[in-house]
């Protein structure tokens, strides 16, 4: 993702270990930035020394609070994936977590529809794979989830617990609660490859790789128009969480995420300030779908954690995975009230 109001450029050494990615070419990801497989029960994160203090002060409410959503096996979820290491598009480590998320779909009974592709990106032609999780409504609308799961390239050790393993718990969790559902819109669960830029997210769209893709599948296949409303989640899981309202967004269900948020009691993270982001969000509202991205970016930035290897598994927070899980859910309830 991307602030519109700061524009950042990447260091000519991080540039460098961009174009390390793809040195052995057709996706292939160079040694360097790949961290191969690592044991589920021993994660590859490095913890840092700069955790919050209140680290242990903030366990996700019992899912009888959230409406079925378990934070805990959220946040589980998001420990899974940052164990398997970096996980840049094409590396080793991505594919080892396609297959985890691949596999936890389908365990949870979902239709699981894999888009694999190529990306023409500033460092080559990239392999990439987009995972769509697919449940089934009663009439012909589509609510569609989103979430990236690939991490930043160009940072050494960059595990992305928060950017993006935080949402991808938080989808993982929801996919475990509405597949097997029958309602009146299908639920579509999109994980996303090629979110993060490869060398600068201000040059020639080396950006949103995977978002871009689908939004064209979509709207060749004519599965776009049935599309009532896209939610994008990224960065949701940091400690001291507090979300603005992001201004590209559609309105109307932007108020309808903050209204629901605001019932649910949790007006202190879903706030009302505003900020301007480029995200996955971005190719589905330029094709006129609705579409809103939850996202604190700029709560990362102090201290500064976004795209550093310090993006660690003890820089997200239980609690906040739950409450943004639990948001998502109702509105998707309140979506499917709307459009019944």
């Amino acid at each position: 993702m991307w602030n519109s109001g700061k524009k950042l450029a990447l260091a000519a050494g991080l540039v460098a270990a961009a174009l390390g990615v793809a040195a052995c070419g057709h996706g292939e990801a160079g040694s360097a930035s790949s961290a191969g497989t690592v044991p589920a029960s021993q994660p590859s994160a490095q913890q840092s020394d700069a955790a919050p203090a209140n680290k242990n002060t903030e366990s996700a409410p019992p899912a009888s609070q959230t409406g079925g959503f378990d934070g805990a096996k959220a946040y589980e979820q998001v420990a899974k994936i940052v164990s398997y290491g970096p996980r840049p598009s094409a590396s080793e480590g991505i594919r080892h977590v396609q297959d985890y998320i691949r596999e936890q779909l389908k365990s949870d009974g979902c239709t699981v529809d894999e888009d694999d592709f190529h990306a023409s990106t500033p460092v080559g032609d990239i392999a990439m794979k987009n995972i769509v999780a697919k449940t089934q409504g009663t009439g012909q609308g589509i609510i569609l989830l989103l979430t990236h799961y690939d991490s930043l390239s160009s940072v050494k050790d960059f595990v992305g617990a928060e950017d993006s393993a935080s949402s991808d718990g938080v989808m993982l969790e929801l996919a475990r609660l509405l597949c097997g559902k029958k309602e009146p819109n299908s639920v579509w669960i999109a994980f996303l490859d090629g979110e993060e830029a490869f060398v600068n997210w201000d040059q020639d769209e080396d950006h949103t790789y995977g978002s871009r893709e689908l939004a064209a599948r979509l709207a060749v296949s004519g599965d776009l128009k049935r599309v009532k409303a896209t939610i994008l989640a990224d960065m949701i899981g940091q400690y001291g969480l507090a979300i603005p309202r992001e201004g590209n967004s559609t309105k109307w269900l932007t108020d309808l995420v903050w209204k629901t948020a605001g019932r649910l009691g949790y007006g202190d993270v879903f706030v009302s300030r505003g900020e301007t982001i480029s995200d996955d969000h971005q190719p589905f509202l330029s094709r006129n779908v609705p579409s809103v991205d939850i996202i604190d970016w700029d709560g990362f930035q102090n201290p500064k954690y976004w795209h550093t290897a310090q993006d660690t598994l003890d820089k997200v927070s239980p609690r906040s995975v739950a409450i943004v899980g639990h948001v998502i859910l109702e509105t998707v309830n309140e979506l499917q009230n709307k459009f019944h």
